[in-house]
């Protein structure tokens, strides 16, 4: 009877062990959070080996990268020879190039000043006063002809007739400083001091105004003619003056020969120096294409001369050169705006 009773009880403990255990594994426990989506869920620190095990796995990456070597470099390309855009094999050209220090206002050319000789033998710097004119873009043709460039000293008046003109010199980077406003003789005992400062800052304001753009601080007198005050002034404002070597003296010549054989003759004498021409003559327009190519002949070499800095025109002559002129410094519309070609 006992053993039957024993054996009764110990079979119910055990249903009811069975059955507490399938409801622990299949019921939802009371402390359980609501389902998430994948969004939702916040991440959450791994177990403590398997933590372990990714760390030993990401060390183990890493060092395995550190030991293969490095993948080598993209082959640097070999430098490449700049290409001219010159389309003249045989061209005159550009020797060298030489930036100057305006401070104190150097002087160039030996007829005049005879401070700083920086050309060598051979060497020459082509110069045109007066411009620019109707003549000007057949005197840049023919140095772009050439691919050789000059410096121009515009006379401010002019440029405020053709500005356009001006802006194809500076185009086609050439070094563009002034010649006074109206061309005025500045050792005329006619002019105040007040007069050749106007003239001298008007010049350079008008060229301002032609370009958008301040000019070299590069000045050279009409007839030469300079005085004491004039050369203290344009010191004081950094401008560098430029006087001459060879004259081409293209002004009073009978026709383009005597322009070449003014300038040769004179330059195969001297053998260097800043050559003086006017774009503003026809003489010169049509003798140029022949004279560069008789420079290139005899073995001379052209320098291109520039200005460390460019010149900062005064306010008030730049106010009073738009107020003589009754137009406004700079165009409310670009021109194509306003003038188009409809027909060629």
């Amino acid at each position: 009877m006992r053993n039957a009773l024993g054996l009764m009880l110990a079979s119910v403990m055990t249903a009811l062990v069975i059955t507490g255990v399938w409801f622990w594994t299949s019921s939802p426990r009371a402390d359980a959070a609501p389902p998430q989506t994948v969004a939702a869920r916040k991440a959450e620190p791994l177990p403590a080996p398997a933590a372990a095990k990714l760390a030993l796995k990401d060390d183990v990456e890493i060092t395995a990268s550190l030991s293969k070597p490095a993948p080598a470099p993209a082959p640097i390309p070999a430098p490449q020879a700049m290409r001219s855009t010159c389309a003249n094999p045989d061209a005159l050209g550009v020797s060298r190039t030489v930036v100057i220090d305006t401070t104190g206002g150097p002087g160039f050319g030996f007829l005049q000043y005879k401070q700083f000789d920086f050309l060598t033998d051979k060497e020459v710097v082509l110069t045109f006063d007066d411009g620019p004119w109707p003549t000007t873009p057949a005197v840049l043709k023919a140095l772009s002809d050439e691919c050789t460039k000059a410096l121009f000293f515009p006379v401010g008046k002019h440029t405020t007739y053709h500005p356009e003109i001006l802006k194809q010199v500076a185009a086609a980077g050439h070094t563009i400083g002034s010649h006074t406003w109206s061309h005025a003789h500045l050792d005329s005992k006619k002019l105040t001091e007040a007069q050749v400062k106007e003239e001298i800052e008007k010049g350079f304001s008008a060229v301002k105004m032609a370009l958008g753009t301040a000019p070299a601080p590069f000045f050279r007198f009409p007839g030469l003619g300079h005085t004491q005050p004039a050369l203290s002034y344009l010191a004081s404002r950094n401008i560098s003056m430029f006087s001459v070597d060879v004259d081409s003296n293209d002004f009073k010549s009978s026709g383009p020969d005597q322009v070449i054989q003014n300038v040769m003759t004179k330059l195969d004498k001297q053998g260097k120096g800043v050559i003086l021409m006017h774009d503003l003559q026809k003489h010169t327009a049509v003798a140029l294409p022949t004279l560069l190519r008789r420079l290139k002949a005899g073995g001379y070499k052209v320098v291109q001369m520039k200005a460390k800095e460019q010149l900062e025109t005064l306010p008030e002559y730049d106010a009073m050169l738009v107020k003589d002129q009754k137009v406004p410094a700079v165009a409310s519309r670009p021109i194509s705006s306003v003038v188009q070609t409809v027909s060629q």
